[in-house]
C-alpha cells in the first residue's frame, strides 16, 4: 500500500448529544421529571471514537455528513479541537445535523435520536483516495446509516483489497431487524466490536459461548463488551477474559463502549498483543465514565493518564 497520511479513517454518523443527568428516574409517558445537570456536547459513536482515538495519539480522519447549521459547525469545531481531520466531511443540502437526547439515570440511559444528515452517507462518498489515505478503517453505528448499510460488505472488501486493516462496531439496531449478512461481511472485518446484547441479537443465541460458536467460523478477532463484567476476546483460536477496571465514582456511561474501541484500536495499529489491546481498551472505557459525555475525560493524553493513575492506579509502560 502507498504511504498514508493517517493511521485511521473513521466512517460513520455525526451528531451532537444533549445529555440530561442526575434524574431520579427515567422518563415515563404523562409525567414530567427534572434533571439536575445538562451537557451539550459532541455525540455519535463514530465521533466519540475518533476524538478519543486521536487523544490517545493516533492520526485520525473522518468521513461523514452534517447539516450546514449550528450543530454541524459545533461538530466540526469539536472534531478539529481534538486533532481529527475533517476534510472528508460534507454538508447535506437537505437535512440538518443529527442530535441525540440522552436521559441518564445511575448506570442506565434512554435515548432519542434525530438522524438528519447521517442517513445520507453512502459508499459513493468513500472513494479509493479516501480509503488509501489511512492504514485502518473503522465503521460505527451502521443501522443509523441506511444509505451506507447496503454497501457495507463492499466497502470492507474494498478496504482489505487496498491493504487496510479494518474494524466494525455495529451498535444497536433501532428497528431490531439485524439485517446484515455477517457471514459475508465478517471475513473482511479484522476486529468485530459488538457488545453482548448486540451479539445475542445478531445470532439469536442466549449465551456467549453459543453466540461465538455461531459466528466464529467466519469471523476474525471478536471483542465482546460486557459492561461491568469486562470484555471477552476471541483471537481466532481461543477466548480470553479482560476484567473491567472497577470504580464507584461514575459520572455516566455514555460513550464508554466507544472509548473501549478507541483504546483497543490505538494499541492494535501499534502492533501490540491482543491482551495489551484488551487491557488498554478496558482502561479507556473506565476513564470515560469518570466525566459526563463521551469525550470530556479525554481532554488530553496527560489528562487521560492522570485519571488512569488517580482512579485506577494505572501507569503507562
Amino acid at each position: 500500500m502507498k504511504n498514508t497520511t493517517f493511521d485511521v479513517l473513521v466512517v460513520g454518523e455525526l451528531n451532537v448529544d444533549l445529555i440530561l443527568n442526575k434524574l431520579n428516574m427515567l422518563p415515563t409517558l404523562g409525567r414530567e421529571i427534572l434533571a439536575k445537570d445538562m451537557t451539550l456536547t459532541l455525540g455519535s459513536s463514530a465521533a466519540i471514537f475518533a476524538c478519543n482515538l486521536s487523544t490517545l495519539g493516533a492520526a485520525v480522519t473522518f468521513a461523514g455528513k452534517i447539516g450546514n447549521d449550528l450543530f454541524g459547525h459545533k461538530v466540526l469545531a469539536e472534531l478539529s479541537s481534538k486533532g481529527v481531520n475533517t476534510s472528508c466531511i460534507s454538508y447535506s443540502p437537505a437535512s440538518g445535523t443529527g442530535i441525540s437526547i440522552a436521559f441518564s439515570h445511575e448506570q442506565e440511559r434512554a435515548m432519542i435520536t434525530y438522524p438528519g444528515a447521517m442517513e445520507e452517507l453512502s459508499i459513493a462518498d468513500i472513494t479509493d483516495a479516501v480509503l488509501t489515505s489511512a492504514r485502518h478503517l473503522h465503521v460505527s453505528s451502521i443501522f443509523l446509516q441506511p444509505a451506507l448499510k447496503p454497501g457495507l460488505t463492499q466497502l470492507f472488501a474494498r478496504a482489505k483489497r487496498l491493504g487496510l486493516t479494518t474494524s466494525l462496531d455495529p451498535q444497536w439496531d433501532p428497528a431490531e431487524r439485524w439485517d446484515i449478512d455477517l457471514q459475508a461481511l465478517l471475513p473482511h472485518v479484522d476486529i468485530f466490536l459488538p457488545n453482548i446484547a448486540e451479539l445475542r441479537a445478531f445470532t439469536g443465541q442466549a449465551t456467549l459461548s453459543a453466540c461465538l460458536e455461531t459466528i466464529c467460523p467466519y469471523a476474525n478477532i471478536i471483542a465482546v463488551k460486557h459492561g461491568e463484567a469486562g470484555a471477552y476476546i476471541w483471537d481466532g483460536q481461543a477466548l480470553f477474559h479482560q476484567p473491567s477496571f472497577k470504580q464507584t465514582d461514575i459520572a455516566d456511561c455514555i460513550g464508554a463502549g466507544d472509548s473501549f474501541n478507541a483504546g483497543f484500536i490505538s494499541q492494535y495499529i501499534r502492533n501490540h498483543s491482543l491482551r495489551q489491546c484488551a487491557e488498554y481498551a478496558a482502561l479507556a472505557g473506565a476513564v470515560n465514565t469518570t466525566a459526563p459525555g463521551g469525550t470530556t475525560a479525554f481532554h488530553s493524553l496527560d489528562t487521560f493518564y492522570a485519571i488512569a493513575s488517580q482512579k485506577f492506579n494505572y501507569l503507562p509502560a
